[in-house]
C-alpha cells in the first residue's frame, strides 16, 4: 500500500508535465507574432497627419494673432479704445452670424452655452477692451507681455479645468512652458524698464480672462467645429458690443483715416474672428497645452510688425529671446501629457 501510495504522486506529475509539455502544441489561437506586434506599435498615419494639421493651424492662428496690436494701435489713431472695441466685436458678430445663418447652422446644445459664454466674455469683450486701454499708454513691445505670459496662463487653467480626467501635462512641459514664459517676460520687462504702470494692470487682468477663454473654447471645439465656437461667442456678445458702440460713438471723437478703417478691419475680421476660427480648430487637433505654447513666439513676431509697421526700433535683445523662445517651443511640443 505504501509503495502504490508513494507511486501515485509521481505517476500524477509525470502526466501534469507531460500535458504541460504538449500544450502549446494543442489546437487554439495562434499567438501575435512578432511582425504583427510590431506593426500595431507604429503610430496611425491618419493621426500623424491630424496633429501635423493641427499644428499647422494653431500656428496660423498666431500669426493672425500677433498683427492684432498693430492693427489695433492703428484703429486707436482715428477711434476712442471704447468705439474701436465696441465697433470690432459688433462687426464680428455680425459677420459671424452671415456665415451661421448661410451654413444653417443649428443652435449649440445647451450644455454648450456656459463655455460659449466664457469665451465671450474673456475672448469678445475683456481682451480687446483691456489691451486696447492698455495700448493708448503702451507701445505694442510692451503690451506684448500679455502675450508672452498667455500660453503658460492657458496651459494651466486647462491643466484645472481637465485634472479630474487625469489628463496633466508632464514635468517636462511645464518646465519649458516656464522657461519660455520667463525668457519672454524678462524680455519685456527689460524693454519697460521694470517700471509697471496702469497699462500692467489692464493687460493683468486681460491675460487671466483671455486664458479662461482659449481654455474653454479648445475644450469646446472637440465637440462643434471651432468657427462655430468663436462664431457663436461674438453673437452672443452682440447686444453688448452693439450697446458699446452706440454709446462709445457720440462720447467719443471719431477721425477717419486710412490707418484706422484697415486697423479697425483687421481686429474685426482676422483677430476677432478668422484667427480664431484656426485657433480653435488647431487646439482641438493637437490639445490646449502643445497648442497654446505655440504663442510663445507671437510677441516676437509682433514685435517684428511694430518695426515694419509702426516704426518702433528693434531691440537688440531680439535674437537671443527668439532663440529661447523656439527652442522652448520644441520642448513643449516634444513633451507628453
Amino acid at each position: 500500500m505504501r509503495a502504490q501510495d508513494s507511486a501515485t504522486p509521481t505517476s500524477a506529475i509525470a502526466a501534469r508535465s507531460a500535458t504541460a509539455t504538449a500544450a502549446p502544441q494543442a489546437p487554439g489561437p495562434a499567438p501575435v507574432s512578432s511582425p504583427t506586434r510590431a506593426a500595431a506599435s507604429l503610430p496611425a498615419p491618419a493621426p500623424a497627419r491630424a496633429d501635423s494639421a493641427g499644428t499647422a493651424q494653431a500656428a496660423l492662428g498666431v500669426l493672425s494673432f500677433s498683427f492684432s496690436f498693430p492693427a489695433t494701435a492703428w484703429a486707436l489713431t482715428g477711434f476712442g479704445p471704447w468705439t474701436a472695441t465696441g465697433l470690432r466685436g459688433l462687426i464680428a458678430g455680425v459677420l459671424a452670424a452671415l456665415c451661421l445663418a448661410a451654413a444653417r447652422v443649428p443652435l449649440p446644445e445647451r450644455r454648450h452655452w456656459p463655455g460659449l459664454l466664457v469665451v465671450s466674455a474673456g475672448c469678445v469683450l475683456g481682451f480687446p477692451l483691456l489691451t486696447t486701454l492698455a495700448l493708448r499708454t503702451s507701445s505694442t513691445a510692451h503690451s506684448a507681455v500679455v502675450i508672452g505670459v498667455l500660453p503658460l496662463a492657458t496651459a494651466a487653467v486647462a491643466a484645472v479645468r481637465t485634472r479630474r480626467s487625469g489628463t496633466r501635462p508632464s514635468r517636462l512641459f511645464w518646465g519649458a512652458a516656464l522657461a519660455g514664459a520667463a525668457a519672454v517676460l524678462g524680455f519685456t520687462l527689460l524693454q519697460s524698464h521694470g517700471r509697471p504702470g496702469i497699462a500692467d494692470l489692464y493687460l493683468f487682468a486681460a491675460l487671466l480672462i483671455c486664458a479662461a477663454g482659449y481654455a474653454e473654447g479648445g475644450r469646446i471645439s472637440r465637440e462643434l467645429p471651432g468657427w462655430q465656437v468663436i462664431g457663436w461667442a461674438v453673437v452672443a456678445a452682440l447686444p453688448v458690443t452693439a450697446l458699446t458702440t452706440a454709446l462709445a460713438l457720440p462720447a467719443e471723437p471719431v477721425e477717419i483715416g486710412a490707418k484706422a478703417v484697415a486697423g479697425l478691419a483687421y481686429t474685426a475680421a482676422v483677430s476677432q474672428f478668422g484667427g480664431f476660427v484656426v485657433w480653435y480648430r488647431g487646439m482641438a487637433a493637437i490639445g490646449v497645452p502643445r497648442a497654446s505654447q505655440l504663442q510663445l513666439a507671437q510677441p516676437l513676431l509682433t514685435l517684428t510688425w511694430s518695426v515694419l509697421l509702426l516704426g518702433e526700433e528693434l531691440p537688440a535683445a531680439a535674437p537671443v529671446t527668439a532663440v529661447a523662445v523656439l527652442l522652448c517651443i520644441a520642448l513643449t511640443q516634444r513633451a507628453r501629457a
